[in-house]
This record gives structure tokens, C-alpha cells and sequence, in this order.
């Protein structure tokens, strides 16, 4: 289901974002959260899908400050910030009506040399127009 989900040691992140997925679709999208930060905390391998997947859980449940905080925190796990990590912290910014976020967002990916694309490009322009 998720065949490039895998991890640097060849584990599969597969289930973890199935399981963060998943208690993000019911009214415990904060239990995903906490289940990422348990990862963290017990020093298991962490990946960008998995940072990825809290982030479109805190998209779809408008709670944008969790996804940029989570974009944030990449650095400190060594996880690359890229295309897919910015797209998801910007959509999350463009559902919660944070124009500035979301414009501080794009401009930072051209300071750290993020690609940006056609997603990122319509996230921006989507936080824009609410």
C-alpha cells in the first residue's frame, strides 16, 4: 500500500501511518500527535511519510500551528524538510487562514532550497484566497 515507505533501515512506516491515519479520520487527532511524539521519545525511526501524515492530520482538523511545529521539529530528528513537508504545513496554514504563515512558509522554502511545485505553489495561492 505505501511501497516507498520505507525506512533507512529497510523497516516499513507503513504501519504507523496507517495508524496515525486512522486516529486522525476520528476525534483523536491529538492521539496522533501524541503517538508521533512517543516515537520521538523512545527514539524509534522516525521518516518524513510520518511527519507528513501529522501534518495532513492537522490539516484537516485546522490545527496548522501543530503541522508548522511538526516541520519545525524535522531538523532536531535529522529528517530532510522537503516538497511534501512544506505542501502539507502550507495546506494546513491555507485551511486555518494563516496567509502570513503560509507566506513565510513559501519564502522560506526558496531560503533552504525546497523545491517548490505546482502543490506548493497552490497551497500558497489557496492560503491566499480565504
Amino acid at each position: 500500500m505505501f511501497p516507498t515507505a520505507l525506512g533507512a533501515k529497510g523497516r516499513s512506516d507503513a504501519l504507523e501511518v496507517i495508524l496515525l491515519h486512522e486516529l486522525g479520520q476520528v476525534t483523536a487527532w491529538k492521539t496522533s500527535l501524541s503517538v508521533l511524539h512517543c516515537l520521538q521519545q523512545h527514539n524509534l525511526e522516525l521518516s518524513v511519510y510520518l511527519a507528513s501524515a501529522s501534518m495532513s492530520i492537522c490539516r484537516k482538523k485546522s490545527a496548522w500551528s501543530q503541522a508548522v511545529h511538526i516541520l519545525r521539529e524535522m531538523a532536531q530528528f535529522r529528517l530532510e524538510q522537503n516538497t511534501i513537508t512544506y505542501s502539507a504545513a502550507l495546506s494546513a496554514c491555507g485551511k486555518g487562514e494563516q496567509l502570513v504563515q503560509a507566506l513565510q512558509l513559501f519564502r522560506e522554502m526558496a531560503d533552504t532550497r525546497v523545491e517548490r511545485n505546482t502543490i506548493t505553489c497552490n497551497a500558497a495561492v489557496s492560503a491566499c484566497g480565504k
